[in-house]
C-alpha cells in the first residue's frame, strides 16, 4: 500500500456532499489513494463546506453541474441522499466523469437501470463497503479454492428490520431504513455467493429472515437479529470446513480435525493441516489494519474504484450491475410476506 503523496499518477477528483460519513471515512481515506483532491460541493451549509474546501485546499461548489462544467475530473465520488445519487451521477456521465456512489446508489431497481444505461462505458462502483472489508476478500479467497469447493450455506446475523408492509412499500416507490441497511449484508452474501435465483422472507413481531437461494445451489440465511451493537456475524458452511466472521474483525477458518468418535482423545490434531486458522487485527501499534476506514471495507471500495480507473478494468464487484443484483434481493424480501420470489436478470 503507498500514501497519496507517492503515487506518481493520481486522479483528479472531486466529491459530491461533505456529511458526517464523507468527513469521517471518505476524505480521510483520501490520504491513501491515487488522488488529487480538486474540488468539494454541498448544497447547503455554505460555511462547513467553505471550510472543508480551506482544510483540504481545494475549491468549493453549492452547484455540481456548474462544478462539472468548471473542473477538469476523471472522477468524482458521490456522498449523498439515495434520492438525489441518480441526478448527481447523470450530471458526472454526460461530463464524461467516473463515479463512485454510497451505497444503495438509488432508490430502486429501475432508478439503477438507468444508471446503467447512463454510464455508457465510464467507470461506476457503488460503496458496498462490507464486500469490500478484508474479512470478505480471505472468505472469497477460500471459497474459491478448489481445494475447499463450494460452500453448502451462508449464515448472516445483521441487526436490520424487515418492515410488514413490504407490497404497500414497492407500490408507493417508498424508501426506508430496510433499503438503506439491507443492502449491508446482502452485498456481503452476493459477493461471496454469487448471483440469486429465489428470495423467501419471513416476518416476525421484531425480527424475521430471509431464505436467498443462489443459482449455484448454496442456500443463504439473512437472520435479522434485534439488539444491541455488536451485532454482525457471518459464517459460511462447507462440507469439511467452515468460515466465522464476528464483528467484522475476527475470521475464523475452521478445517476440521480427524475424528473418530468415541475414540478420539485430543481436540488438537497433529501437524498443522488440520484445526483452525484465527485472523484479527493487532491493536498493540499504530497501524492501518486496526483502523476502522481498513476493516470495514472503506479504503478497499475505493481504492477498487481507482484501480479499475487506472488499469482499465470493468468493475466486478461494487459495479452497477452488482448493485442491482442487491436491490432486487432486498425488494423481493419486500414483496414475499413468506411466498418464494424469483429473481429475474434483465
Amino acid at each position: 500500500m503507498m500514501y497519496q503523496r507517492e503515487y506518481k499518477q493520481k486522479l483528479k477528483v472531486a466529491m459530491v456532499g461533505i456529511g458526517s460519513h464523507a468527513y469521517r471515512n471518505l476524505l480521510p481515506a483520501l490520504n491513501y489513494l491515487p488522488v488529487e483532491l480538486c474540488a468539494v460541493c454541498n448544497r447547503s451549509n455554505e460555511e462547513i463546506l467553505v471550510n472543508t474546501a480551506r482544510q483540504y485546499g481545494c475549491r468549493h461548489y453549492m452547484d455540481s453541474q456548474k462544478m462539472f462544467e468548471n473542473e477538469k475530473l476523471d472522477a468524482v465520488f458521490i456522498c449523498t441522499p439515495a434520492s438525489v445519487q441518480p441526478h448527481i451521477a447523470a450530471q458526472a456521465f454526460a461530463a464524461g466523469v467516473n463515479v463512485f456512489v454510497e451505497k444503495p446508489p438509488a432508490e430502486n431497481s429501475e432508478q439503477i437501470l438507468q444508471m446503467i444505461k447512463d454510464r455508457g462505458s465510464l467507470v461506476a462502483v457503488a460503496g458496498f463497503k462490507k464486500a469490500f472489508m478484508p474479512a470478505t476478500d480471505k472468505a472469497i479467497e477460500i471459497v474459491n479454492n478448489p481445494k475447499y469447493g463450494v460452500p453448502d450455506s451462508i449464515l448472516a446475523v445483521y441487526p436490520v428490520k424487515l418492515p410488514d408492509n413490504g407490497k404497500d412499500i414497492l407500490k408507493n416507490k417508498e424508501y426506508t431504513k430496510w433499503h438503506k441497511n439491507s443492502c449491508h449484508p446482502l452485498s456481503f452474501m452476493l459477493a461471496v455467493g454469487g448471483k440469486v435465483s429465489y428470495v423467501t422472507s419471513h416476518v416476525g413481531k421484531n425480527s424475521g429472515i430471509c431464505i436467498i437461494e443462489f443459482e449455484n445451489g448454496i442456500i443463504g440465511n439473512l437472520h435479522l437479529a434485534t439488539g444491541p451493537q455488536p451485532n454482525e456475524m457471518y459464517n459460511i458452511y462447507g462440507n469439511s470446513w467452515n468460515v466465522k466472521i464476528d464483528n467484522t474483525t475476527r475470521v475464523i477458518f475452521n478445517r476440521g480435525i480427524p475424528f473418530d468418535y468415541g475414540h478420539t482423545e485430543s481436540f488438537i490434531s497433529e501437524g498443522e493441516d488440520y484445526g483452525a486458522i484465527l485472523w484479527e487485527p493487532q491493536n498493540c501499534l499504530a497501524t492501518l489494519e486496526n483502523k476502522a476506514l481498513f476493516i470495514q471495507g472503506i479504503y478497499g471500495e475505493m481504492k477498487y474504484f481507482c484501480d479499475c480507473i487506472l488499469e482499465k478494468k470493468v468493475p466486478e464487484r461494487g459495479s452497477l450491475e452488482f448493485a442491482l443484483r442487491v436491490m432486487k434481493v432486498c425488494e423481493a424480501a419486500l414483496f414475499s410476506e413468506g411466498k418464494r420470489v424469483k429473481i429475474e436478470e434483465n
